[in-house]
């Protein structure tokens, strides 16, 4: 009897462990998701040192390609973010773009992101074909 409480105690015990040891690495990799205002927000009380995803808007007119990706703004009606992102963007990165930019702050309070994420539709609609004439191989009936 008291090798079975000693063998479960152990079993118990290395549970613990792995739950404690699980735990703290998967909160190193949480990257939480904030709009633009929200980002915005929580930078100017001082916070925001860390990873994060900034969901807004692209600004019409803000692209600019730079030597290693492209700046823009981003807004989300309310707030309005610099982003310097390091990369190629997307294909479908765009002015109007929904798009979703994980990095962090920089110490001149511009966004560095290293990831842009683009929203986009989930239906697709495959383009338009002319139905034209038949083709020239096809004999019509006399």
């Amino acid at each position: 009897m008291k090798g079975r409480a000693i063998g479960a105690a152990a079993v118990c015990a290395v549970a613990v462990v792995a739950i404690v040891v699980l735990g703290v690495v998967l909160s190193k990799n949480v990257v939480y998701f904030r709009t633009v205002s929200e980002a915005v927000e929580e930078r100017a009380g001082g916070g925001g040192d860390g990873r994060l995803r900034l969901a807004g808007e692209v600004v019409p007119g803000s692209i600019t390609e730079t030597a290693r990706g492209v700046r823009f703004e981003v807004t989300d009606g309310e707030a309005t973010a610099d982003v310097i992102h390091r990369g190629d963007p997307p294909d479908l990165f765009k002015e109007g773009a929904p798009v979703v930019c994980e990095g962090r702050w920089s110490e001149s309070d511009v966004f560095a992101s290293d990831r842009i994420l683009i929203k986009h539709g989930s239906e697709y609609e495959p383009p338009d074909v002319d139905s034209g004439e038949k083709a020239s191989g096809d004999k019509a009936s006399a």
